[in-house]
């Protein structure tokens, strides 16, 4: 099994300095979308222009370079082992490099670590063995203030008149948004995950978010609810910053899971504006990135 701690390194400075051509294109039509001198306008061209010297200079498109994420696709007969520790070496040391605000604090002594590495869960690293001769390492740095404003739901919520079903779904997804306002760093990319318990249920709606923006979802219904999230969002007057204005999300992307009859989970993961995903892929002793 080959070293890539380098190649992984690199991904990393491509994820944290470099904005995805996808979201950065989303951004610039956002900008005609509100009226020229509007706090609105003003802030999303300073966010273009953050985008754009983030990448000439190498440095973090956001000061909170965030949980580093990633989804390894491992063909059979890799260590996990072994690749966990090639992550956090090159987590380590892109953290030495300036590519990584040092972000991995003990919850009970208050101690930084000082390089990103802390426990068994951070950095968050999941795997999954896949067929083929491919190595995929899709990685997400998701910063805290739109983590902070995530949300989950047990339908029925009595208090939204949100049954189990999808119009229930629409109305707790746009009770997250509304309730978010600014504070997620707008504006935003929804991740929405329907079923599965607590805990599958948080982790799709992080994995969908690796989806491009603008595809459009192959079921036809959550292709509608996706649509529809996206332009009632963008109704509620937020805007960039939650400075008010047209643009609140920028896009919504919905997946579904299989549930217990007892319970009905709807879980809202807010990617903010640096919506930083890369993906490295592997193949025949070389990188390409994505």
């Amino acid at each position: 099994m080959q070293d890539l701690t380098e190649p992984i390194l690199e991904l990393i400075r491509r994820a944290a300095t470099d904005l995805p051509p996808d979201v950065e294109a989303s951004l610039r039509q956002a900008v005609e979308k509100e009226a020229p001198g509007s706090a609105a306008r003003g802030a999303l061209e300073t966010i273009l222009k953050n985008v754009e010297l983030a990448r000439a200079n190498s440095t973090p498109i956001c000061q909170d370079t965030g949980t580093p994420i990633f989804y390894v696709y491992h063909p059979e007969g890799w260590s996990t082992r072994k690749l966990r520790a090639q992550i956090e070496a090159a987590v380590a040391e892109a953290t030495r490099r300036s590519y990584l605000r040092p972000n991995s604090v003990d919850s009970l002594t208050g101690r930084n670590s000082g390089n990103n590495l802390g426990g068994h869960h951070f950095p968050s690293i999941h795997f999954e063995e896949v067929d083929g001769e491919t190595l995929t390492v899709d990685l997400m740095l998701k910063g805290g203030g739109c983590e902070n404003v995530g949300a989950q739901y047990s339908l029925p919520n009595s208090a939204l008149g949100a049954g189990r079903d999808l119009a229930g779904v629409r109305k707790v997804v746009l009770d997250a948004v509304h309730k978010a306002q600014g504070k997620g760093c707008a504006p935003g990319i929804l991740g929405v995950a329907i079923g599965g318990d607590r805990g599958s249920s948080y982790y799709a709606s992080k994995e969908v978010l690796f989806r491009q923006m603008g595809d459009t979802n192959p079921n036809p219904e959550l292709a509608a609810l996706e649509e529809r999230l996206t332009q009632e969002s963008n109704q509620l007057g937020i805007g960039p910053m939650g400075f008010g204005g047209n643009t609140t999300v920028l896009d919504t992307k919905i997946t579904a899971l299989n549930r217990l009859p007892a319970s009905y989970f709807v879980s809202v993961s807010y990617m903010c504006w640096a919506y930083r995903r890369r993906r490295m892929t592997w193949q025949d002793g070389q990188a390409s990135y994505a």
